[in-house]
């Protein structure tokens, strides 16, 4: 199988310790084991790369990225247990993205509806979500907000493989990290 590819804003280093611990306590190893918000999924990502060069306009005509994590939640098929971003800034740059890379299919979720989120894990059948979700409750009575300056790219080499940063194009004028 071929790898993937998702386009994302990662939390600062603290935020992303946070997530990474509450992982690590509950045992969740998956996909979402870098910390991250998909700003575009798989869509129009293909494997040729040729998407990559327009990636550094879309990145450098977005300001910087206002996020606001809320309360923990399950999606309701049960696919994941996730912080929900609150960030028009977001919804907009998925739209600019969708826009540049005009891919020949769209995921259903993808558009104006888009909902961000950081994965706190994949709904799989070795995990209880519901369970996770009243620890994740504990674990962040007051989800944090931050500024993403970066667009990054996240590749995973197949199934059963995590996301793991490959590149990163600072948004509008912010400094790379």
């Amino acid at each position: 199988m071929s790898p993937s590819h998702l386009l994302a804003l990662r939390p600062p280093p603290d935020i992303e310790a946070r997530v990474v611990a509450f992982r690590e306590a509950h045992g969740v190893r998956d996909a979402a084991a870098v910390p991250h918000v998909t700003v575009k999924a798989r869509s129009g990502l293909d494997d040729d790369l040729r998407w990559l060069e327009l990636i550094p306009a879309v990145a450098a005509a977005t300001s910087p990225v206002p996020v606001e994590l809320l309360a923990p939640r399950v999606f309701p098929n049960g696919s994941a247990l996730y912080l929900p971003a609150r960030s028009p800034a977001a919804v907009r740059l998925h739209l600019a993205l969708l826009d540049a890379l005009r891919p020949a299919r769209r995921f259903g979720y993808e558009g104006p509806q888009m909902t961000p989120h950081l994965t706190l894990a994949l709904g799989r059948r070795d995990v209880t979500l519901d369970a996770l979700l009243d620890a994740a409750r504990q674990a962040f009575p007051h989800p944090p907000t931050f500024t993403a300056t970066e667009l990054v790219w996240m590749s995973k080499p197949g199934p059963g493989g995590a996301y793991r940063p490959v590149q990163s194009w600072p948004l509008g004028g912010a400094a790379a990290t």
